[in-house]
C-alpha cells in the first residue's frame, strides 16, 4: 500500500474504519502529506468511532495540506446536518484505491493493532501474541473502477466537499483470468448485506468444501442453518476463528456456538500465536471472497462493508493454500472435549448471548 501510494500521480482515495496516530498512521499521514504537496489529489474517509482516540489535529495537518477529509457518521449528532443518524451505523470499509489502477480491499486497518467492527472501540488483547493474522488484496484491471464507484458513492452520501478533477475512471485493461466482482453493503439498508447473502447462496450450493476464516462470530439463524446444512450434505466445513481475541463478548458469543455446530459435523480450529482478524472464505476451490465483512450482527446489518469476490480456480487454490498455513498454526476443538469446558467458561458465554446482537 505504501509502495502503491508512492507511486501516485494522480489521486490517493482512503477509506478505513480505524485510522491511528500511531507509528504506522503516521507513516501513513507523511506519504499522503508528501503527495499532496507534490499535486496529487488526497481524498480520505475515516469512521468516527474507529478513529475515537485519533485526535483531531491528525486530520486537521490533513486538511490543512489540501487533502480532502470525511469523518463518516460523527458521533455528534449536531454535526451530521440534515442527514439520518444512528450511533450504531458505521463504516468498516478498508479500502485505498491509487490512481484508479490499484485497489486494495480487505481487514487491515491503518493501525499497528487494530479494532474491529463494533461501534465501540475494542481492547488489545491483554496477554497479546506475536501479531495479528489479516488478509488483504490488491486488485489490477477493471474491477477497479467498482470499488472506485463505492468509494465516490460513500464520499457523496456523506456530504463530502467537492472533488477535485482527477482522473478517477482511468481506461482499464484485464490484468488477469479471474473475474473479480466488488460487493459493498450499506449500514441500516432495508433487507440483509448483500455480501452476506452471496456467501450464504454459495455456501448453500457447495459440494466440496468451504473453509472460513472468522474474526468476529454472532451468527442469526439463517447462517447456522446453512453451516450445518452444509456439512450434512457431506461438505468439508472447516472454520478458523480466534484463541484470543481484543472483544470478550463477541469472543463468547462465538463459542457459545460451538456446541451445536459441532454436533453438526463442522469443524472449528482456534488460530494460536495471533489474533485472528482475517475475514475470508473459499468455496469449492474455484469462489473466494476477502474483505472487511464479520458475521456478526453489527456487520451484517448496521456496517458499510466492503468484499472483493474473486471466481478463479488458481486464485482459491492459493486461498487454499492459506488456509492449510492457517490450520497449521491451530488447534482443533473436539466436541467430547467442548463439552466438558468448565462452568465459568459457559457463564461467560451465557452472558454474552444477552447483549450479541449489539456486538
Amino acid at each position: 500500500m505504501r509502495a502503491a501510494i508512492g507511486s501516485a500521480t494522480d489521486h490517493i482515495n482512503l477509506e478505513s474504519y480505524c485510522i491511528e496516530d500511531d507509528e504506522v498512521g503516521r507513516a501513513f499521514a507523511a506519504l499522503l502529506l508528501e503527495k499532496r504537496a507534490a499535486g496529487v489529489e488526497v481524498n480520505v474517509i475515516y469512521d468516527s468511532a474507529g478513529a475515537f482516540l485519533t485526535p483531531t489535529d491528525f486530520f486537521d495537518r490533513l486538511r490543512d495540506a489540501g487533502a480532502r477529509v470525511v469523518e463518516f457518521n460523527p458521533l455528534n449528532p449536531l454535526t451530521v446536518g440534515k442527514r439520518d443518524w444512528c450511533l450504531k451505523l458505521r463504516d468498516h470499509r478498508k479500502l485505498l484505491i491509487v490512481d484508479g489502477v490499484n485497489a486494495f480491499v480487505g481487514g487491515i486497518n491503518i493501525s499497528e493493532v487494530y479494532s474491529s467492527g463494533s461501534f465501540i472501540r475494542r481492547r488489545r488483547p491483554t496477554a497479546r501474541p506475536s501479531g495479528w493474522r489479516d488478509t488483504h488484496l490488491e486488485i489490477e484491471g477493471p474491477a477497479v473502477a467498482e470499488f472506485q464507484r463505492l468509494f465516490l458513492d460513500t464520499w457523496r452520501r456523506q456530504d463530502g466537499p467537492p472533488l477535485m478533477t482527477a482522473q478517477y475512471f482511468p481506461e482499464l485493461h484485464p490484468a488477469g483470468e479471474g473475474v473479480v466482482r466488488a460487493i459493498g453493503s450499506m449500514g441500516g439498508a432495508e433487507g440483509v448485506s448483500e455480501i452476506y447473502e452471496a456467501l450464504l447462496d454459495t455456501m448453500r450450493e457447495a459440494t466440496s468444501h468451504i473453509y472460513l476464516t472468522v474474526a468476529y462470530f454472532a451468527p442469526d439463524r439463517p447462517l447456522l442453518n446453512t453451516l450445518k446444512g452444509a456439512a450434512a450434505r457431506g461438505v468439508d466445513v472447516r472454520m478458523i476463528m480466534p484463541s484470543t481475541t481484543d472483544s470478550w463478548a463477541v469472543f463468547h458469543v462465538g463459542r457459545s456456538y460451538f456446541e451445536t455446530l459441532l454436533e453438526a459435523g463442522v469443524r472449528i480450529f482456534e488460530r494460536r500465536g495471533s489474533v485472528m482478524h482475517a475475514k475470508t472464505a473459499v468455496i469449492d476451490g474455484v469462489w473466494s471472497t476477502i474483505g472487511s465483512t464479520n458475521l456478526d450482527w453489527l456487520s451484517l446489518y448496521y456496517n458499510d462493508e466492503l468484499n472483493a469476490v474473486v471466481l478463479s480456480e488458481d486464485f482459491a487454490a492459493k486461498m487454499d493454500r492459506l488456509f492449510a498455513d492457517d490450520l497449521a498454526h491451530s488447534d482443533e476443538v473436539k466436541l467430547r472435549q467442548w463439552r466438558r469446558r468448565p462452568l465459568p467458561a459457559r457463564a461467560l458465554e451465557w452472558s454474552a448471548r444477552l447483549i450479541e446482537r449489539v456486538l
